[in-house]
């Protein structure tokens, strides 16, 4: 006799699907339990201005923030996807309490917190700081160059720009030039055309307008063609002027960057590092400057020039504003080993673990110095004079003053030898021509470049030299390559901040879950 055959029950269609308590299918050591846990712990009475106190009830802002980092924690940046999820997926439906906003509501909500959302940023560390996850005294400060969701195409350069405006202001001296209008004439002599603004030439327009309405009509050939030569004069004026507006307009725009897209006029053509084509080509992006402790994101500013050596003081600012203090120790690579930088840090107390540009060649175990180069001189403190490989005394003759991009003012000392006529190691020491060779040296920086050498080598130095590669490396292989999070996805800086300000909360949160479960 066989077995009768049985089934679980199998029915779809009854009125209650999921069981009373969605959170009995969670676990309890499930990420999204920390996102709840810690965004209730948040303050968040500055959202409340957001919002009017007539018409309909808005969604709680507690629920929106945890909806959209969660979004972020697993890899959902569209609003289209959080939207979804929250019909879909068990976690989100537990989080919202069974509300389900659409993505414009919920897109919405983004842009409306793009000031607030960095203070949540500044609480959620703050929190991380009093549970000893980070202490906020070290910091390993590096950057990635991350592209925008401009147009590549439509790029404007500085270069180019100039150089067409100098051009369009050479065809405006030959335009007033024949201008032969007596009233219009007296104008064009008070001109600079090195200072005229589109207004000037706007307004010269229409002085040689009232003009030629007030002269009597043409009767003879010579006097229509007369007329016809001025509206022609009147025309090119007020296209110039246009033209002028728009590379002004452009200039402006720049600033002091090379470059920026016309769909994003806050982003930079720079190069990228994730290069597919290996061709160098130049993309719109931001310069993406983190500070990370124990791999959380402690800070983070985005900025439009592509290096980085202009960029530690604001970044080193931002954290001060952000927490009230400055880091004690600061750990960065030699792109940000500067005068500037390196001063900076010595007058404001933080112990500086940032190379310099030459720190590995300088430190490899077969390095041989060069003794031609000026830094491998013999140089007497004492009566202020530098020894050539020849035994010349270089004395000094003066002092070369550099200003940089920021306004900093470096002081280069200059030396220069009595004779190198005859010289037999001439032709190895030097290539200029003239009979005398001349250094300059910065005695400031290369004091500088001898105390973070001094530093970098100790037991200390290679401790945070071997943690700097764990630290903001890892957040961005992380960032990039696990949550893929490669390219932002809006336009403008204000945006984009907010963009990265939701996603470094995720990130942090998505890492305290990692080490709670551990």
């Amino acid at each position: 006799m066989s077995a009768k055959l049985h089934f679980r029950p199998y029915n779809p269609k009854q009125n209650l699907l999921f069981p009373e308590r969605l959170d009995k299918d969670i676990a309890y050591n499930d990420p999204v339990r920390v996102i709840d846990a810690v965004i209730d712990e948040l303050r968040l009475d500055n959202f409340k201005k957001l919002y009017k106190q007539t018409g309909r009830c808005a969604y709680h802002p507690k629920m929106m923030l945890k909806v959209i980092i969660y979004g972020y924690m697993n890899n959902l940046y569209s609003c289209r996807k959080i939207e979804s999820a929250l019909k879909r997926d068990i976690h989100f439906i537990w989080l919202a309490g069974y509300e389900q906003p659409d993505h414009n509501t919920i897109n919405r909500f983004r842009n409306r917190v793009k000031d607030e959302i960095n203070e949540v940023f500044t609480q959620l560390v703050l929190l991380l700081s009093a549970k000893g996850y980070v202490s906020l005294d070290v910091e390993y400060i590096d950057e990635t160059k991350i592209e925008s969701k401009a147009n590549k195409y439509t790029f404007v350069w500085r270069k180019t720009t100039e150089t067409n405006r100098s051009k369009l202001i050479e065809k405006i001296k030959i335009l007033l030039g024949q201008i032969d209008d007596c009233i219009a004439q007296e104008n064009t002599d008070e001109l600079d055309p090195q200072s005229i603004s589109p207004a000037d030439l706007r307004n010269l327009a229409d002085e040689l307008n009232r003009t030629l309405e007030q002269q009597p009509k043409p009767v003879t050939k010579e006097e229509r063609k007369a007329q016809r030569e001025k509206k022609k004069q009147i025309k090119h004026l007020n296209e110039h002027a246009d033209k002028l507006g728009e590379y002004d307009h452009k200039l402006s725009k720049l600033g002091e960057r090379n470059s920026y897209s016309k769909t994003d006029e806050d982003a930079t053509f720079m190069r990228m590092k994730e290069d597919a084509m290996n061709n160098g080509q130049t993309k719109p992006g931001y310069n993406l400057q983190i500070s990370a402790e124990n791999q959380f994101i402690t800070d983070f500013s985005l900025f439009p020039n592509p290096t980085d050596t202009l960029t530690m003081i604001p970044f080193f600012n931002s954290f001060l504003n952000r927490y009230g203090h400055l880091p004690s120790v600061a750990v960065a690579d030699a792109g940000y080993g500067s005068e500037e930088n390196y001063r900076y840090m010595e007058e404001n107390g933080i112990e500086a673990y940032v190379k310099y540009n030459r720190f590995h060649i300088e430190h490899r175990p077969r390095y041989s110095p060069n003794p031609f180069h000026s830094d491998n001189f013999y140089y007497n403190e004492k009566e202020d004079y530098y020894v050539c490989p020849m035994g010349q005394h270089m004395e000094r003759i003066g002092v070369r003053y550099a200003k940089t991009a920021s306004g900093y003012r470096s002081e280069n000392v200059r030396y220069r030898a009595q004779n190198c006529n005859g010289c037999p190691l001439r032709p190895l020491c030097y290539k200029s021509k003239g009979n005398r060779r001349i250094i300059e040296i910065n005695h400031r920086l290369k004091e500088y470049k001898r105390k973070a050498a001094q530093r970098l080598t100790s037991d200390q130095g290679r401790r945070h030299r071997g943690r700097w590669c764990i630290e903001p490396e890892a957040v961005f292989g992380q960032m990039k390559t696990d949550m893929n999070y490669k390219r932002f996805r809006h336009l403008g800086k204000d945006k984009v901040a907010m963009d990265f300000a939701f996603f470094a909360i995720a990130f942090n949160i998505k890492k305290m879950a990692r080490k709670t479960a551990i």
